[in-house]
C-alpha cells in the first residue's frame, strides 16, 4: 500500500514538473523581444532656392477719376449702365446743350459785328493817310482813326476768346470718360440740376477707376528695408529701389502664390509713426479679379538664389521652441538632429543648418522612431546596414 502510494506521488510530481517546464517555455516565448519597427526614410533634396518675405496689401487703381461737371445745367441723358467697363473718349452724361449753343451763336454773331467794325477802322485809317499829307485833316484827326482801329483790333480778340469760351462750354456740356475702366453708380438721375465750376460745390456724377494693369500696396518693417538695399548694392536682384524685381502675390482664398507682378515703386520716406516704409507692385489683371480695395499677401525676394538642402515638412518635428529631424545612422539606430529651417518651398522645407546630404531622414514614421532605438528603415535612402558576416568578409 505505501509502495503504491510512493508511486503515485511520483508520477504528480513528474507531472507537475513537466507543466512547470511547459510554463517557463511559453513565457519565454511571451517575452521574446518584437522587431525594430519599419520607417521611410530619405535624404535630403538639393534645389536652388531663394528666400521670400511675404506681406499682406491691399490693391490701388493706377488711375481713379471722380467725373464732375465743368458747366452748370439739367442733366438731360446717362449713356451708361452702371458698374460697366468704359473706354477712354465714351460718352456717359448729358448736359442740356440749348443754352450752350445759343451762347455760342451770340458769341459768333457778335464776333462778326466786331470784324465789321474792324474792317471799317482800317478803311478809314488807310483814307486818313492820304488826307493828312494833303492837309485836308489834322493829325490829331489821323491819331484818332489809329486809336479807333487799335480799339476795334482789341474787341475783336476780346469776342474770339468769348466764342472759344463759348464753344469749349458747349463741349463742356457732354461728359466723356477721361480714363479707360470700370465706373460706379450714377450718382444723379436725369433731370436734376448740376453744378458746374472750379470749386467744391460741383456735382460729383460717378467714379471710374482703371482695372488693367493694378498695383499693390504693402508695407515693410526698416529692418527689411535696410537688408534689401545692402542685397541691391551687392548686385543682386532683390526687391531694391530698382523697378522690374519679380514678386508674386495670392489672394485669400487661394493656397498658392500663382499671380506675378514687379515691383514698381517703393517710398522715399519711412513713416515716423509706424517705423514702416510703403512699396509697390504692378500685376496684370485681365480677368478683372483683382478690384481696388481688396486684401491679399504678396511674396518678395529677401535674398539672392543658393543651393539649400530641402526635406519634406512632415519630417520636422518641434521639441519647445527646436525643431528637429530623426536621422537614422549606420547600424539603423535613430539619432535626433536640431536644425534651423527656411521657408516653404513646394511642400519642401528648407533647412539652413543642422543637416548633411548624406543624412538618412525620417519622412514616414517618425511616431514609431525614438532616439537610440533601431529601426528597419525603407525607402530610397535606406539602403541596409552591413551584417556581421558581411562586415567579417571586408
Amino acid at each position: 500500500m505505501i509502495a503504491r502510494s510512493v508511486s503515485a506521488l511520483s508520477k504528480l510530481f513528474a507531472l507537475l514538473f513537466a507543466l512547470a517546464v511547459a510554463a517557463c517555455g511559453d513565457s519565454g516565448n511571451k517575452q521574446a523581444a518584437p522587431p525594430p519597427p519599419t520607417v521611410t526614410v530619405a535624404n535630403p533634396v538639393k534645389r536652388t532656392v531663394s528666400d521670400f518675405d511675404e506681406y499682406v496689401g491691399r490693391f490701388v487703381a493706377i488711375d481713379s477719376v471722380e467725373v464732375r461737371a465743368r458747366v452748370s445745367g439739367y442733366l438731360e441723358k446717362v449713356h451708361f449702365t452702371d458698374g460697366q467697363l468704359v473706354k477712354e473718349g465714351d460718352v456717359l452724361f448729358t448736359i442740356d446743350r440749348r443754352p450752350f449753343q445759343n451762347a455760342v451763336d451770340q458769341a459768333r454773331a457778335t464776333l462778326a459785328q466786331q470784324r465789321a467794325n474792324l474792317a471799317f477802322a482800317e478803311a478809314d485809317l488807310v483814307r486818313g493817310q492820304q488826307l493828312v499829307r494833303d492837309k485836308t485833316i489834322t493829325e490829331q484827326t489821323f491819331e484818332q482813326r489809329q486809336q479807333a482801329k487799335r480799339t476795334a483790333e482789341a474787341t475783336v480778340q476780346a469776342n474770339e476768346a468769348l466764342l472759344r469760351q463759348a464753344e469749349l462750354d458747349f463741349h463742356f456740356s457732354v461728359l466723356r470718360a477721361p480714363v479707360s475702366g470700370r465706373i460706379g453708380d450714377r450718382r444723379v438721375s436725369p433731370g436734376n440740376l448740376v453744378l458746374g465750376s472750379l470749386s467744391s460745390s460741383t456735382t460729383l456724377l460717378a467714379t471710374i477707376v482703371s482695372y488693367d494693369p493694378i498695383r499693390f500696396e504693402f508695407t515693410f518693417d526698416e529692418a527689411s528695408y535696410l537688408r534689401y538695399e545692402r542685397i541691391a548694392r551687392n548686385g543682386t536682384d532683390v526687391a531694391s529701389r530698382g523697378k522690374g524685381v519679380p514678386v508674386s502675390l495670392k489672394l485669400i482664398d487661394e493656397p498658392e502664390f500663382g499671380h506675378v507682378g514687379r515691383m514698381d515703386f517703393i517710398d522715399n520716406a519711412i513713416d515716423r509713426g509706424t517705423g514702416t516704409i510703403r512699396g509697390r507692385a504692378e500685376f496684370r489683371n485681365l480677368d478683372g479679379i483683382f478690384t481696388p480695395g481688396m486684401f491679399a499677401r504678396v511674396q518678395v525676394p529677401a535674398s539672392p538664389p543658393y543651393e539649400a538642402l530641402l526635406v519634406p515638412d512632415v519630417a520636422i518635428g518641434t521639441e519647445q521652441v527646436r525643431k528637429f529631424v530623426f536621422v537614422v545612422g549606420p547600424d539603423n539606430s535613430v539619432s535626433q538632429k536640431f536644425v534651423t529651417l527656411g521657408q516653404l518651398s513646394d511642400g519642401m522645407r528648407v533647412v539652413k543648418d543642422g543637416l548633411l546630404p548624406q543624412d538618412r531622414v525620417v519622412v514616414n514614421g517618425m511616431s514609431r522612431a525614438r532616439p537610440g532605438a533601431k529601426v528597419t528603415p525603407e525607402g530610397p535612402g535606406a539602403p541596409a546596414a552591413p551584417g556581421p558576416a558581411a562586415s567579417a568578409q571586408k
